[in-house]
């Protein structure tokens, strides 16, 4: 069987979960969108209501300013990243996931990254770095560096929602220091 064919899989098994209680106010289960062969997983915290509605992570208006931050850096958010959440239903409200919700939702993530064997992650966001590294450190303090694990390049960056909310480009801003951030990712790509 082939990554492409054991991800579908996974697809198909992970929108049956009933794990947790998202499962109960979710209108989809939004497992993931990309290339299955890319380098790059990108790892969010979870869907929001466009991202619930369509199925597919980071397609509202975070999704294109993510999508926008890629391209900036010649990165294809399509055909270089694999990108998804760590938690795969909508959270009500769009809160933040509670710590059962990504207990429940964890199996999901190692599975993808078992299968996948990216060779960098950029983790989108304090909620991702604290569940996925299991560090409770403010982002500003972890973003811009890179964190070697499992022989896997982590590099945390700010949110793209709260890159809506600070739209400045002015450098020391939140979108300047993504940018040099996704720098540091892109030319890491290059090298691989």
């Amino acid at each position: 069987m082939t990554t492409n064919q054991e991800l579908l899989l996974l697809h198909k098994d992970c929108r049956k979960c009933k794990s947790c209680e998202l499962s109960k106010t979710r209108n989809n289960v939004v497992v993931a969108k990309g290339n299955s062969k890319a380098k790059i997983l990108i790892i969010g915290e979870g869907p929001g209501e466009q991202e619930d509605i369509t199925g597919f992570p980071f397609v509202g208006r975070a999704g294109k300013m993510l999508d926008s931050a890629l391209m900036s850096v010649e990165i294809d958010p399509l055909e270089d990243c694999y990108i998804t959440n760590i938690v795969k239903c909508r959270p009500p409200k769009n809160r933040k996931p509670l710590l059962n919700e990504i207990n429940s939702c964890m199996p999901w993530l190692t599975k993808q990254i078992n299968l996948l064997s990216p060779k960098i992650i950029i983790l989108a966001g304090s909620t991702s770095v604290e569940a996925f590294l299991e560090i409770k450190k403010p982002i500003s303090k972890m973003r811009g560096e890179w964190i070697i694990k499992d022989n896997i390049k982590i590099m945390p960056i700010f949110h793209p929602s709260y890159l809506l909310r600070s739209p400045s480009k002015e450098p020391g801003k939140p979108k300047w220091l993504t940018w040099q951030d996704l720098k540091k990712v892109k030319a890491a790509f290059d090298n691989l």
